[in-house]
């Protein structure tokens, strides 16, 4: 399965390695690509199932699905997953 989503608090190409490095750590999780401009991931994925891994995923790293809960911790979560994909190229 293919999906584009809309994510929230993605603002770098350090975001963006965090948000790689993340979801390809997740079982079923095939491809996944950033669009920062868009703030937008495609990924491809096994199952319906992994995709809600996925979302659970990206909350738990700071870059919430638009429309998930995007609360103070998460959005300082971002920040520090911002730095680490920065330092992590």
């Amino acid at each position: 399965m293919e999906k584009t989503v809309q994510i929230q608090n993605l603002k770098c190409s350090g975001c963006g390695n965090s948000i790689i490095k993340g979801l390809m750590k997740v079982n079923g999780v095939q491809n996944v690509t950033v669009h920062t401009k868009q703030s937008t991931i495609s990924l491809s994925y096994e199952n319906e199932a992994v995709y809600e891994n996925v979302r659970t995923k990206l909350s738990k790293i700071g870059y919430p699905v638009k429309g998930d809960e995007n609360n103070v911790r998460t959005k300082a979560t971002s920040y520090v997953s911002c730095a680490i994909g920065k330092v992590s190229k």
